[in-house]
């Protein structure tokens, strides 16, 4: 009896550790399983964590929020030059015959116009080259009265027409006599018109400007000698200037004649110039594997001085696949990767998305992938979204 009772506790004992045991591994089952949902849950909350900014916060913050658009991708290419004078546009004034310089009227810096007397000479040759226009005129009234003298005879047969022709022949000498001592006086800057005035002095000459401009250098002194050899000013047309610049070799199907370009100078950093390239030059510099470009200018006020140092931009054509481009300041780095702030439809919940980017622009880069055309994102003030969202993470971390 007593070995009875002595097997039914066994039993009943190991139906109880069995129990227990059964108990213990079912709710460490549970325990694992409610720890790994959390772990899933938790992946889900930093999957879908975001930044809530209402419209008031975003226009405090300076967050817009712009929608994904394709666009046509030009890529600017930036290079630097230094400012010359238009070669086109000056002119070395010298006299065209020799002769002593009586008088000045023109200073270095002085704005001067075509046709503006710069200085005086005084010169044998101008003397004689007068003399001798005024002895043709002279020659060539006698020679037309003696012909018409002869002529009315002749009429009244009085002389033999033989005498009216050697007249006639006189007077075509005497014209041309005349016409190459004009030329003369034309080719030594004199105008024959004055000349013949009682008050000109015979042996003065007035060199002019050939053209409208500034002086930038000036040699002429009063009583000094003088020659066609000599340049005594030269004028300069600044109106219009050339900016040259070095493209490098792997840059040059990227230019082309005709290029619109953007100029800008240190001295005038918000004032921006729009030209276009006039010349690309045909030999490539052994040493440094550049090309010389040269880039045409107006220059109004004449801001642009030559040998300024100056930035250029050369914008080619925009290519014929348009592309999906966002600004600059829309694109973060966050652990390494570049992401875009993406908001939901109503624009007030933000997320950080991965993006691949290719080209930058004009301030602008190509999105590759991660941003699809249509969404919406935060165009500027991303900055502060990346602060929020740093924020946001310390703040979890702490807890």
């Amino acid at each position: 009896m007593k070995n009875k009772w002595i097997i039914i506790g066994v039993i009943l004992a190991i139906m109880a550790g069995g129990f227990s045991l059964y108990r213990f591994v079912k709710l460490k089952s549970g325990w694992i399983e409610n720890t790994e949902k959390k772990i899933v849950n938790n992946k889900d909350e930093k999957k879908s964590v975001g930044i809530n900014m209402n419209a008031r916060l975003q226009q405090e913050n300076g967050v817009v929020v712009a929608v994904a658009t394709r666009q046509r991708f030009t890529e600017v290419m930036t290079a630097t030059g230094k400012v010359e004078a238009d070669a086109d546009r000056i002119a070395h004034v010298s006299p065209r015959i020799s002769g002593q310089i009586v008088s000045v009227q023109a200073s270095l810096g002085d704005r001067v116009t075509a046709g503006q007397t710069l200085l005086t000479l005084k010169s044998l040759e101008m003397a004689e080259a007068a003399n001798r226009f005024r002895l043709s005129k002279t020659k060539l009234a006698l020679a037309e009265a003696n012909m018409m003298r002869i002529r009315t005879l002749v009429e009244k047969k009085i002389v033999a027409r033989k005498e009216l022709l050697q007249a006639e022949t006189d007077y075509k000498i005497a014209q041309t006599e005349l016409q190459n001592d004009q030329e003369r006086l034309s080719l030594y800057g004199a105008s024959s018109s004055k000349v013949q005035s009682s008050s000109y002095n015979k042996a003065s000459l007035m060199v002019p400007a050939p053209i409208s401009g500034t002086i930038t250098e000036k040699h002429a002194i009063v009583g000094e000698l003088s020659d066609p050899s000599k340049s005594l000013f030269t004028v300069v047309d600044l109106s219009s200037i050339w900016v040259v610049v070095d493209i490098y070799e792997k840059d040059l199907a990227k230019v082309r004649t005709g290029q619109r370009a953007t100029v800008t100078v240190d001295a005038y950093p918000d004032v921006k110039l729009t030209g276009h390239v006039t010349y690309i030059a045909d030999v490539l510099d052994a040493a440094t594997r550049t090309l010389k470009v040269r880039v045409e200018v107006p220059n109004p006020g004449r801001i642009l001085k030559p040998e300024m140092f100056a930035r250029v931009e050369l914008a080619p054509s925009a290519s014929a696949v348009m592309t999906l481009a966002v600004p600059e300041d829309a694109i973060q780095e966050i652990d390494g990767k570049k992401v875009i702030f993406v908001a939901d439809d109503r624009g007030e919940v933000f997320r950080p998305e991965t993006v691949e980017t290719g080209r930058s622009s004009g301030g602008l880069v190509e999105i590759i992938s991660g941003l699809r055309e249509g969404q919406r994102y935060a165009g500027k003030g991303s900055f502060i979204l990346k602060s929020e969202l740093k924020k946001g993470e310390l703040e979890g971390g702490g807890e």
